[in-house]
């Protein structure tokens, strides 16, 4: 027979076999002229991997020869496959955090996407296994499985406004060893690798045609020992996966039940296939007989298993979720039960599950000896159409001066070349300044740098971007991306910065801005934050400090009370603090009535203000806090008295008569006597309890009497409850 000149030859080198298929293709036929096949003498391939090259290659050889015998024709290139148990797929999570909430633009997202693959890429690069450790890997393919804006789920991030973007990324990638071993098992046979692909791509190019592969469909190769996995979305195959169990694990289940050696079982699973039963020799010699039915039974635990590891990995693969629809290869896959099962699993109509194998071979011609048509032939004729696209292949370019092996699948571009080269993601990107490194009141905290300038990207001497289509022998030229300007940040910039507290002096209630203390040392708000700067907003103020904020200069006569406490310049003040300075030495018994008061300076030969305007704030002796204050009538008291009045107004009686006399209050609910003067106001509770307001334990001291807010110098009676507490 007179074939053309241009006919293809595509080798399936499967684990247990190795079959060759010849061919080609005139408008949109494919026609087989001739397929040979042959099984390992010796376990050569294990998982899909070539342990003996040197075997491997007698074996192409063989099926090479036959194929040029039934041909009569020299076969000097070929097309092949590396199978999908051999890649690996990685999962990751990447974020990237914005300096400021902004818009999310398009080159985030791809800046996202890329970063995740990077990712992926270190993580195999570091794998724990010795074995993977020095391996270099190709990126066959990548899915998005989710994305988040802040931390929330988001379908897609574009023109929303963020802080922080992540998302989670599965990528699979080739082991160069595993196409190293392909080349050269192959170069034994003295064939050329005219084009190589991926077992799931090849079986996707026939089973699923291009008009479908916009659609979310799964691929499952069920072959010997492995079931592999592919998914197709949005016009391109978006994932891969593996699960390590197949028609052998079948083939072991009907071992153990019809109690019959490996090849036995299989040739069963085969005939019962076009069979309701099947007549066989066990072990013992003895012959008998299996119905279709009960070979189901005994292998249903095992497809069940199969179909829920299946089901599993393509939720995972395809983002949490099922596909719309499942097309099965493979001779594992042929199994009553095995399709029906995996539907279950996905949620999905039994019809939406289906085997793919005569019917997907429409185009197809054979022009040799009759075959059985089934899905068995799905992979080996898909390797040899896989030669017209030309876009599954290995392509070399140059990067920077350097030879990149690069693997095309049809939409290679120059970050995909960069990523090869192990060209860093940052250095492609724009580089953000040195960021800043500081704490506030005890938190860590970063400024982000100012971003820089993008790479500058050159494809045979034009200018271009990272998103530029590449082909074999193109020359690449990337310049790095630029660092911006380190951060920069002014204490005044912080939010906590400007906050205030009040304290009252001399009756006079004062704002005072909180200042922040920067490794213990008071800076303004003009100060530039450094990196490792200790950060704290300081709660409170000196005396000294209080009085240089209100610029004036006291008396050196003077005496400061903080409190009702004397004080000096360096004698902590919180917020509602009472303070007061006078020429006198007051005493607790000073406030027994107000004449004494009133001998008080008025204040203005005590105190120089350097603002005048203001003097007038500031002339309230502490003796005008108790103007007014009540005085002894005795015919009040004289009253209460006749009418046997309580512990209350005995004790008011007492004061008004200016006698010494004990009270009770509550205290933190604590009772706490109160001894030795005639009146009590508040502050004179700090006497008689342990509360420290020299060690400050909070940011203020909160004060109440029955409830509400109290003033230091509020009179206190018989029977009061009082809180006095840190506020943390």
């Amino acid at each position: 027979m007179n074939y053309p000149e241009s006919l293809v030859f595509g080798l399936d080198i499967g684990t247990r076999s190795i079959v060759g298929t010849v061919g080609y293709k005139q408008g949109d036929l494919f026609y087989v002229v001739a397929q040979r096949a042959k099984e390992h003498e010796t376990r050569a391939m294990l998982d899909g991997q070539i342990h003996d090259i040197a075997k491997v290659g007698e074996t192409i050889r063989y099926v090479k020869e036959e194929l040029e015998e039934a041909i009569g024709q020299k076969l000097t290139d070929v097309c092949i496959a590396a199978a999908g148990r051999v890649l690996r797929t990685i999962q990751v999570h990447v974020e990237e955090e914005f300096s400021a909430e902004r818009s999310v633009t398009d080159e985030d997202i791809f800046s996202l996407n890329t970063q995740g693959i990077e990712s992926a890429y270190n993580e195999i690069s570091n794998d724990e296994d010795d074995s993977m450790r020095d391996m270099h890997f190709y990126c066959v393919g990548y899915s998005v499985v989710r994305y988040y804006l802040n931390g929330y789920q988001m379908g897609n991030l574009e023109g929303h406004n963020a802080r922080k973007i992540g998302c989670d990324l599965i990528a699979t990638f080739l082991p160069d060893d595993v196409v190293d071993g392909l080349y050269k098992a192959v170069s034994i046979a003295d064939l050329n690798v005219a084009n190589i692909t991926l077992e799931p791509i090849a079986a996707i190019s026939l089973a699923i045609p291009e008009m479908y592969r916009m659609l979310n469909i799964a691929l499952v190769d069920v072959g010997a020992g492995t079931s592999d996995i592919s998914i197709t979305k949005d016009g391109t195959i978006v994932a891969f996966g593996m699960i390590p169990k197949a028609g052998d694990a079948i083939t072991e289940a009907v071992c153990q039940h019809c109690l019959v050696d490996f090849n036995t079982a299989d040739q069963i699973k085969k005939d019962a296939e076009n069979a309701d039963k099947v007549v066989y020799k066990d072990i013992i010699g003895l012959e008998q007989t299996i119905t279709t039915d009960d070979l189901s039974k005994a292998t249903e635990p095992v497809i069940n298993e199969m179909a829920d590891l299946v089901a599993a990995k393509i939720k995972e693969l395809n983002g949490d979720k099922s596909v719309s629809a499942v097309f099965v290869v493979g001779g594992g896959g042929r199994m009553k039960g095995y399709t029906e099962a995996l539907a279950e699993r996905l949620g999905l109509l039994p019809e939406r599950v289906a085997i793919r194998g005569r019917e997907v071979m429409s185009k197809v011609i054979f022009q040799h000896e009759d075959l059985t048509i089934d899905s068995l032939l799905v992979t080996p004729i898909g390797i040899c159409l896989s030669y017209y696209d030309q876009s599954n292949n290995f392509i070399y370019v140059s990067f920077n001066g350097r030879s990149v092996k690069l693997y095309d699948n049809g939409k290679s571009t120059v970050i995909d070349a960069a990523m090869q080269a192990q060209f860093s993601n940052e250095d492609l990107f724009p580089k953000r300044g040195t960021p800043l490194h500081y704490s506030v009141n005890g938190v860590a905290r970063m400024q982000r740098g100012e971003p820089g300038e993008s790479a500058q990207v050159f494809v045979n001497g034009a200018a271009a971007d990272i998103h530029t289509e590449i082909k074999d022998k193109d020359q690449i030229k990337v310049i790095e991306s630029t660092a911006g300007n380190p951060a920069h940040l002014e204490i005044g910039q912080i939010p906590e910065y400007g906050s205030t507290m009040d304290i009252v002096i001399n009756g006079q209630t004062i704002s005072l801005p909180k200042f922040a203390s920067v490794n213990g040392e008071l800076q303004s708000e003009f100060y530039e934050i450094k990196s490792g700067d200790d950060i704290h907003m300081v709660d409170f103020y000196t005396v000294a400090q209080v009085i240089e904020f209100m610029d004036v200069v006291l008396n050196p006569q003077m005496n400061v009370y903080v409190n009702n406490k004397k004080a000096d310049m360096d004698t902590p003040i919180y917020a509602n603090f009472d303070v007061v300075w006078t020429l006198e030495e007051l005493k607790l018994d000073d406030y027994e009535n107000d004449s004494e008061f009133d001998k008080l300076p008025d204040g203005d030969e005590d105190i120089e203000y350097k603002r005048p305007e203001e003097s007038e704030a500031y002339e309230t002796t502490f003796a005008d806090r108790h103007e007014g204050n009540a005085t002894y009538e005795e015919e009040a008291d004289s009253d209460d008295s006749k009418a046997g009045g309580s512990e209350t107004n005995t004790s008011k009686s007492l004061a008004d008569a200016g006698i010494v006399h004990d009270i009770t209050v509550e205290v933190n609910g604590e009772p706490v006597i109160l001894s030795g003067k005639a009146e009590y106001v508040f502050v004179d509770v700090f006497a008689f309890i342990d509360f420290d307001l020299s060690t400050p334990q909070g940011s203020a001291v909160v004060t109440t009497l029955n409830g509400h807010d109290a003033q230091y110098m509020e009179n206190i009676d018989e029977g009061d409850k009082i809180e006095v507490y840190w506020q943390k």
